[in-house]
């Protein structure tokens, strides 16, 4: 009982997301009110823990807008100048073939700014930036969520396995296995680089298709056939561009360590990719297009789409470019040079929130570390670059500031419900935690074939917290200890935990509410999400298959 009750929530999301299909607007207060009543009245969670749960929520889903308004700003910006025009015509130098244009853009652009920030950001950038080529806001968002899947792992320099997949296993049960002291032991460093290993394996196999299943998506819902046919003609190319990435992703992990698979394989296969296009390497002989744009569906059209920007500019290419090469450059700056980031995630310039309401629950915002604020010393960069007219510019902000407020609501009630499931252990029944008592229940239900399980519990950690971190701190001991009881390989077991984590972000609820926001495109968020669920569906099946055969047969 106390399983299926821990399940509830997320089944309530699903259902009125995916099956009523309710925009998100309408869904999450609906959700957030559910998951309170079952805190307050079945797992007797203090009235103080839920409503600080709620603030806390509140906190971090300000830092995730403050993330959106930036994207959206500077789309709007880029919209304002006319740079729009000339980034297209650039892109159709290299290929108009829209299926070549989504592997550079959203697969290697975007896991390059997945392994520099994370955070959502890789969709915040991407699916804008698609837009601005001619997609429509809804392709663009299901394929910038796609790729949250094979980088995220390795993601804002490795933070998911050194901070999640980290905490979650500082327990004293794994430093006495160890004979480490602490998290910060090269013992426990040499074990955390053993699971990076495997995690860098385990994503290469399964993410050299993902290219692949992102056009089959695409062509089958967004082409003028509706058919996977077209996809696959791009097969090669897509294959091609897999590989490029995941060959030395897995190197790196295994190698070097958890904190540049993402960044370099994205360094190194962008260039590679884009010259390979250029020159016509494995393209289709017939560039694939979307249907013309008044045959498109309402559903597939967001606010960006409407803006309908001039398809050609008079400023110089990297005039226009300026603000991407910007934010990359920052958010690598940020994330790499030691000095800056410790000044600007430090304490000095940290805002903390400690002891909310008398409670144990805290949190803190880094606001000059955050995202956002690449993006807005971005715009303002490109307020002179691009020499932005006033009236244009005040136009861009209006708009922005707009669409960020239809995207506030959803987030200010999809985050709290998601704090209140996981400080649910904070509770006078003594259950532990939602998360915790649903992973236990479909462990003794599995048992012996939790291998290929686990990553499906990874899968919904980040669906429920959003954050392939946090699922690694909520379950990387509990799948360590599951793989000790039925005596396999702990450490292989975490990776899956930590690769269905990184699947997980493709569906999980603020994500898709905030990459629909950077796009102006809302209330569709329901049938994106039971989009993606296909791909999420590959990602942890093939992991599970994985971990099957590498646990048992060989």
């Amino acid at each position: 009982m106390q399983s299926f009750a821990a399940l509830t929530p997320i089944l309530a999301v699903f259902l009125l997301l995916v099956v009523f299909r309710l925009p998100a607007r309408q869904a999450m207060p609906l959700a957030w009110a559910y998951t309170v009543l079952l805190a307050l009245l079945y797992w007797q969670v203090p009235f103080t823990v839920a409503a600080a749960s709620t603030i806390q929520g509140l906190i971090i889903a300000a830092t995730l807008l403050y993330i959106v308004f930036g994207a959206i700003l500077m789309l709007n910006t880029l919209t304002a100048s006319g740079a729009v025009g000339v980034m297209r015509s650039a892109f159709a130098r290299i290929t108009t073939d829209r299926r070549i244009q989504v592997i550079i853009v959203a697969w290697m652009f975007g896991a390059f700014i997945e392994g520099a920030s994370g955070f959502g950001t890789p969709a915040a950038v991407a699916a804008p930036l698609l837009v601005v080529l001619g997609f429509p806001a809804a392709a663009a968002v299901l394929c910038a969520l796609i790729i949250q899947s094979t980088p995220v792992s390795f993601g804002v320099v490795g933070t998911p396995v050194l901070l999640g997949v980290g905490s979650g296993l500082d327990h004293p049960v794994i430093h006495n296995l160890l004979g480490s002291a602490d998290m910060y032991d090269p013992l426990f460093m040499a074990y955390l680089g053993h699971i990076s290993g495997y995690i860098g394996i385990v994503h290469a196999i399964i993410g050299t298709f993902i290219p692949l299943v992102m056009l089959l998506m695409l062509t089958r819902y967004f082409g003028r056939d509706r058919s996977i046919k077209a996809g696959l003609a791009a097969a090669p190319f897509a294959l091609f561009a897999g590989l490029i990435f995941t060959v030395p992703y897995a190197l790196i992990a295994n190698f070097i360590g958890p904190e540049f698979p993402s960044l370099i394989s994205a360094l190194i296969g962008l260039p590679v990719v884009v010259f390979a296009a250029r020159k016509g390497f494995l393209i289709p002989k017939e560039p694939w297009d979307f249907p013309p744009r008044e045959e498109w569906e309402s559903t597939w059209l967001g606010e960006a789409n409407r803006n309908e920007p001039e398809l050609s500019g008079s400023m110089n290419l990297l005039s226009a470019w300026a603000p991407y090469l910007i934010v990359a450059f920052l958010l690598l700056l940020t994330r790499i040079w030691l000095p800056l980031k410790e000044l600007l995630s430090g304490p000095f310039l940290t805002i903390h929130f400690d002891g909310i309401l008398g409670t144990p629950i805290t949190t803190s915002v880094q606001p000059l570390y955050l995202p956002g604020t690449m993006f807005l010393i971005a715009v303002i960069s490109a307020y002179f670059i691009q020499g932005i007219k006033p009236f244009a510019f005040r136009w861009a902000v209006g708009k922005s500031v707009s669409t960020v407020a239809g995207a506030s609501f959803a987030l200010g009630f999809a985050v709290p419900m998601v704090r209140i499931f996981i400080n649910s252990n904070l509770n006078l029944s003594g259950f532990e935690s939602m998360p915790m008592v649903l992973a236990r229940g479909t462990a003794d239900l599995v048992q012996g074939a939790w291998p290929f399980f686990s990553p499906l519990i990874g899968a919904l950690g980040a669906f429920i917290a959003g954050s392939n971190t946090i699922s690694n701190m909520m379950f990387s001991f509990f799948q360590h200890q599951v793989a000790t009881e039925i005596g396999i390989s702990g450490a292989f077991v975490v990776a899956l935990q930590a690769v269905g984590g990184a699947a997980g972000n493709m569906i999980c609820v603020h994500n898709v509410v905030a990459a629909c926001a950077t796009v102006g495109l809302l209330g569709v968020e329901g049938l994106l999400i039971r989009r993606a669920l296909l791909p999420l569906a590959y990602y942890v099946t093939f992991a599970g298959l994985i971990g099957i055969i590498a646990v048992y047969l060989i």
